[in-house]
């Protein structure tokens, strides 16, 4: 079969939504199905290539979502064991896409990275500063991890006072970030959610460590590579945003891929920009997934890409005053028959085994009636998967009345 050219934008949702590794149907593993497995988790996210880590734990930790979201309901501490179970992990922490889990056999395609940083480039401003001005006191530093680790940076002895507020990190903090930042130090397990960290050496399998550095271009050319099979079709701006590369090194890349044959331009009905596809383009006759996403689910960080896929216009409220919220605190995409058709604000009351419904709306296009019953059964999905006893329609939005009848027919609130 010929390779296309050009996609219509319903064939770019399909090939978007099959490359992130939704099942083609409805993606929970029923009751009477094989349970997950580490084979199945690790497979997922090679697939992806990271997934992000956020701390917000209003609902679940960010990073236990996508697994569920593709795979259905799983033990959520294998994931914990894959990150952190000693030498034998499949992850590691990083900084692919923001704070990231990584596979552990990618951990060489990230060096040139970590060199940059040791230099002072590639990272926050005011931490490369602090770098340039306390070098003996982040040589110390390294070397208490060295002798003591692993350490939580409250642990040091001189780790100091932070100044309060998100980024009012303590000396020490800066400390262990910039050499987790350069890879001297990485992530050997978590308490709570405060990093330990220790030596490489002591933490990543031996046969990642002698892996030979591959040379800049070459691991960003992977690292776009990886990108562009998680993407399915993405333009240049989609694939760089991927692993947060620089402009100027994406292009450059981009433009060596193309050459190749490894990356090959179309046109998507619709986009203003070249897109790019690989080789292996299949285009899938139909793509129903259904699933609740993550507000930093890989399959809508690029909150350009996600308008111009779905029509949906995506921001992150968090940190939005609450007068100013359309759709809530902690907003969760509803993914359902290739299109993004609601949005649910969500809470954990984790005290009176409750998962909370805060707001419930539908895009343009849905249907109440439609969306609310496969809405209410995902919804019941996940709170039986985070181990809560009721799901309760508490505040509003358009979709809220179907939403909660539905609820209650189920008898789940």
């Amino acid at each position: 079969m010929p390779r296309p050219d050009s996609l219509s934008l319903r064939e770019a949702r399909r090939v978007a939504i099959a490359a992130q590794g939704f099942p083609n149907g409805f993606p929970n593993t029923p009751p009477d199905a094989d349970p997950v497995e580490a084979r199945h988790a690790r497979r997922l996210i090679g697939r992806l290539g990271l997934v992000q880590i956020d701390s917000v734990n209003v609902l679940v930790r960010s990073h236990y979502l996508p697994l569920f979201s593709r795979l259905g309901p799983y033990e959520a501490a294998l994931l914990d064991r894959l990150a952190y179970g000693g030498k034998r992990r499949s992850l590691f922490e990083y900084w692919g896409h923001e704070a990231s889990l990584i596979p552990v056999e990618q951990q060489p395609l990230f060096r040139w990275r970590m060199a940059r940083a040791e230099r002072g480039e590639g990272i926050y401003g005011e931490l490369a500063r602090f770098a340039a001005e306390r070098r003996p006191y982040i040589d110390s530093v390294l070397a208490e991890v060295a002798a003591r680790g692993p350490l939580g940076a409250s642990e040091l002895s001189e780790a100091g006072r932070g100044a309060g507020g998100w980024w009012g990190w303590s000396d020490g903090k800066r400390a262990v970030e910039f050499l987790f930042w350069a890879g001297l130090v990485t992530t050997a397990g978590r308490r709570g959610f405060e990093r330990l960290y220790d030596l490489p050496e002591r933490v990543l399998p031996s046969a990642v460590l002698d892996t030979p550095t591959p040379e800049e271009a070459e691991a960003q050319r992977a690292l776009l590579r990886i990108a562009a099979r998680a993407h399915g079709v993405a333009t240049e701006r989609d694939l760089r945003d991927y692993h947060r590369l620089e402009v100027a090194d994406a292009r450059l890349r981009i433009a060596e891929l193309v050459e190749a044959g490894d990356l090959i331009p179309v046109t998507v009905e619709g986009w203003e920009r070249t897109a790019y596809v690989t080789p292996d383009l299949r285009i899938p006759r139909k793509a129903p997934a259904r699933a609740l996403l993550s507000p930093f689910d890989s399959l809508i960080w690029e909150r350009q890409r996600t308008e111009r896929l779905f029509g949906a216009r995506i921001r992150l409220e968090i940190y939005t005053p609450a007068h100013k919220r359309e759709h809530g605190y902690y907003v969760l995409p509803f993914l359902m028959d290739e299109r993004i058709a609601a949005r649910v604000d969500l809470k954990s009351d984790r005290k009176a085994s409750n998962l909370l419904v805060q707001a419930a709306h539908t895009e343009p296009h849905a249907s109440h009636e439609t969306v609310a019953a496969h809405l209410a059964a995902e919804l019941r999905r996940l709170s039986g998967w985070l181990g809560l006893e009721r799901v309760t329609m508490t505040g509003g939005g358009d979709l809220a009345p179907a939403l909660a009848t539905e609820l209650q027919q189920a008898g789940a609130g």
